[in-house]
C-alpha cells in the first residue's frame, strides 16, 4: 500500500491553506462588526446635571427605586432611549445600589451581568457612580435598591422603573 500521490498532497496543502485564509477572514469581519457596538461602552459620559437634587420623601427603597432612576435620566439624557425599546436588546444588566442618607452613592453591584455583552456590565457601573449626589434621604438612614437596566447598542439606555415599555409587547 502507498500513500497519496505528490499531486493529492499538493491539493491537499491547498485545501488547509484555503481554509485557514477563510477562518483569518471570518475572524477580521468579526470583530469590525463588533467593535462599533464595543465602541459605545469604552467611554463612560460625564454627567450633565447642574444642582443638588430635590430631598426624597422616600418611606422605603422600592419607592426611593423611581426617584433615582429619575436622577439617573437627568444626568444622561442624551443616552436615554426614546419610545419604546426593540423587542431584542443589546444587554440586560441588573444592579443594586447602596445610598447614604446624603445621598452619596456607598456601593454599586452587578446583580446580573448581560450574557454575552460583557462590556455593559462595567459601563453601567460606572455611569451609577458618575451620578455622584442621588436625592438625599429625609426619612431613611440608608436605602439598597435594584435596577435593572435595558440597553441598546447604541450606547442607549431605559431603566426598568421609568421604562416605556418594548415592541412587540
Amino acid at each position: 500500500m502507498t500513500g497519496p500521490s505528490a499531486e493529492v498532497k499538493t491539493c491537499l496543502k491547498g485545501t488547509r491553506a484555503s481554509l485557514l485564509a477563510w477562518w483569518r477572514i471570518g475572524a477580521v469581519a468579526t470583530l469590525l462588526v463588533a467593535a462599533p457596538t464595543w465602541a459605545q461602552f469604552a467611554h463612560v459620559p460625564m454627567p450633565l446635571v447642574a444642582g443638588a437634587p430635590r430631598t426624597s420623601d422616600a418611606q422605603t427603597d422600592q419607592a426611593y427605586r423611581r426617584e433615582a432612576a429619575l436622577r439617573i435620566y437627568e444626568s444622561f439624557p442624551m443616552h436615554i432611549y426614546r419610545g419604546k425599546m426593540p423587542a431584542l436588546t443589546y444587554a440586560i444588566a441588573i444592579t443594586e445600589t447602596d445610598v447614604r442618607a446624603d445621598g452619596q452613592v456607598l456601593e454599586v453591584r452587578l446583580v446580573r451581568e448581560p450574557a454575552s455583552a460583557k462590556e455593559v456590565g462595567p459601563w453601567v457601573v460606572a455611569m451609577v457612580r458618575r451620578v455622584g449626589q442621588f436625592p438625599p434621604l429625609a426619612k431613611l438612614a440608608q436605602v439598597t435598591y435594584t435596577e435593572t437596566w435595558l440597553v441598546d447598542k447604541s450606547g442607549k439606555f431605559q431603566l426598568h422603573s421609568l421604562t416605556e415599555g418594548q415592541r412587540g409587547e
